[in-house]
């Protein structure tokens, strides 16, 4: 079997067809044909059904699709480290991270990125979970993942900032005055809770926390994405838990920031399959060196309004 054989295997299933997948390869559907065959019988069977109207994976053909995508990623995550091993110039970088990673720590990042290293172009992959990060990078989606550390990681594992996570409440909340609060002390308020938030020990996160501190939070609505789920807590739906640097750059001042007593926080790193070269390793040191959020005082003087959160969240979330 080949790389191009591969490749045009992963085509057919993306597009469910042959006609439109040899119109993108650029290739006639006889010719394609041909090579997937040829693929099947290097395999031992057929990874492909044939239906009037498309195709769909055979039972050897899905087991065949994972190891198959790795191939295919890992063929290009070598072609862009080769290209940029004499200098990280040229090419693209693909970047994988959290929702709520990327909407608050990397536009900072990005923009110095684009300033010190033109030549490189930046592709971001957003996940809403660990565990889809995390499976999407083992995967080979990306060059670099971006995130909290990874629970079992074989590779690389770069430690460069700690994020808080924190409670969100609107100007007109009887806590907003506070510098910070208990947890048991918001029993009676509503919840704004996010599908993003985290699993510890079989159990979401916020009741988790709430049930040590003797009460199962009221949810008054679910949202898909944290930046949703603070601008809800902003308008006075209820209180939101969420990356302080999210709270930042999703509302900016339009809500009362308040740390939970005692404070959760995390640490944020960026792994990788293999030891990073060439671009990737220049993002990694970018990373390491950034001092600005990781600049305690000027956090504090920009978020006077706002509380820690209890015991800090494991590395899942």
């Amino acid at each position: 079997m080949s790389l191009r054989q591969m490749e045009y295997f992963l085509t057919v299933v993306e597009e469910s067809s042959f006609t439109r997948a040899a119109e993108l390869l650029h290739v006639t559907q006889p010719a394609l044909s041909h090579q997937i065959k040829a693929l099947e019988r290097s395999v031992g069977g057929e990874l492909l059904e044939r239906l009037p109207r498309g195709v769909r994976l055979t039972q050897m053909g899905r087991a065949y699709l994972p190891h198959a995508e790795l191939a295919v990623r890992s063929a290009a995550q070598a072609r862009r480290a080769a290209r940029a091993a004499a200098g990280a110039e040229g090419g693209e970088l693909h970047i994988a991270a959290l929702h709520a990673v990327a909407v608050g720590v990397l536009p900072d990042l990005f923009a110095r990125w684009r300033r010190e290293h033109p030549g490189v172009a930046l592709v971001l992959h957003e996940y809403g979970t660990t565990e889809a990060l995390e499976e999407q990078i083992e995967r080979g989606t990306a060059d670099l993942a971006v995130g909290p550390a990874p629970r079992h990681w074989q590779g690389p594992v770069v430690p460069f900032d700690e994020e808080e996570i924190v409670l969100v409440v609107p100007f007109d909340d009887s806590l907003a005055g506070r510098t910070s609060v208990r947890l048991e002390e918001l029993a009676d308020h509503a919840w704004v809770r996010c599908a993003m938030e985290p699993e510890v020990e079989g159990m979401r996160f916020l009741d988790r926390a709430c049930g040590k501190a003797g009460f199962r939070p009221r949810t008054a609505v679910w949202t898909q994405h944290t930046s949703s789920a603070v601008r809800m807590a902003a308008a006075g739906v209820g209180v939101a838990t969420a990356p302080l640097h999210v709270v930042r750059g999703a509302v900016g001042e339009d809500c009362v920031v308040l740390p939970a007593d005692p404070p959760w926080r995390r640490a944020l790193t960026v792994f990788s399959r293999v030891e990073p070269t060439g671009a990737a390793e220049a993002f990694v040191d970018l990373l390491t060196g950034w001092s600005a959020v990781r600049d305690e005082p000027a956090r504090r003087t920009a978020t006077a309004r706002r509380l820690p959160a209890p015991a800090a969240p494991p590395a899942g979330a």
